[in-house]
């Protein structure tokens, strides 16, 4: 059976990468040069303290060197006061001129660590839901008539239904342990929440033996993934890839695909190919 948006329209493809800074900056410039010319529409930049230089300074040079749209891949919300993030986030817009978009979240599997290791607060989930509420109503306010673009992760219920009432875009988190079968559940959960035309998008972590870094744990095992079918996978051959993913845009409405920079020059036939389409 196909499966189309929320409200019934079919989206053309288009391709992100997470592109944090790790060489010098002469190289990552390159690399970022490098990403537009092959066709990606978006650079994204993650949420990790003290790993890497800090999302909004990165993003805003990346915005300078190309016209790729640029966004947050994604905050996480306890790391930082809404109304923060929400300035944060209209600033990109403006000094973009409106090629940002804010992708935000609840925060990876261990943020609770890491936020008692910054002396923050360790927010329950359903208080860190409020708080991408708050993120996105102190957002629209400053916005006005500009409307930055929200990008929002989602897996449980509570996040899907909050998805389905503040989101433009929905990213369906895979974890280690979810098959096709659990994916395609989630994301015919959120279909029945809304007919708001909203973007599916997906995080692709691994290709073919490649785990990008910042986008899945280090020990993941791209074999396991395979054997269960993990749509947290997609082949190094761009042909296969290619044909995988328009498979899912037929079955599950998934148009916005997100990968690491180490696997986009093998995607960038892929890229080329479906981009637009």
């Amino acid at each position: 059976m196909s499966e189309t948006t929320t409200n019934g329209t079919t989206r053309p493809f288009r391709f992100g990468v997470v592109a944090p800074v790790t060489t010098d900056m002469p190289t990552w410039r390159d690399q970022v040069r490098r990403l537009a010319g092959d066709g990606y529409s978006t650079l994204l930049m993650p949420d990790v303290p003290r790993w890497q230089p800090a999302p909004a300074p990165t993003l805003a040079v990346a915005a300078s060197l190309t016209d790729m749209r640029i966004g947050s891949w994604v905050y996480a919300s306890p790391l930082r006061p809404p109304w923060s993030t929400a300035w944060e986030a209209h600033s990109l817009s403006v000094l973009t001129e409106g090629r940002f978009e804010l992708g935000i979240g609840t925060g990876r599997p261990g943020i609770e660590d890491e936020l008692r290791d910054l002396k923050l607060p360790t927010a329950p989930p359903a208080e860190r839901l409020v708080q991408i509420r708050e993120t996105v109503t102190a957002l629209r306010d400053l916005d006005g008539a500009l409307q930055t673009p929200v990008v929002m992760a989602v897996r449980g219920p509570k996040a899907q239904a909050l998805a389905a009432e503040i989101a433009d875009t929905v990213a369906f988190a895979v974890m280690p342990g979810d098959d096709r079968t659990a994916t395609t559940q989630a994301v015919h959960d959120f279909r029945a929440l809304t007919t708001r035309d909203i973007e599916f998008a997906q995080h692709v972590a691994v290709i073919g033996d490649t785990v990008a870094p910042f986008m899945a744990s280090p020990d993941t095992d791209p074999a396991a993934l395979r054997a269960m079918d993990s749509l947290n996978v997609l082949p190094d051959d761009p042909a296969a890839a290619a044909e995988e993913i328009q498979r899912r845009r037929e079955e599950l409405g998934i148009s916005y695909f997100v990968f690491g920079a180490c696997s986009a020059d093998a995607l960038a036939p892929v890229v080329a190919a479906l981009t637009g389409r």
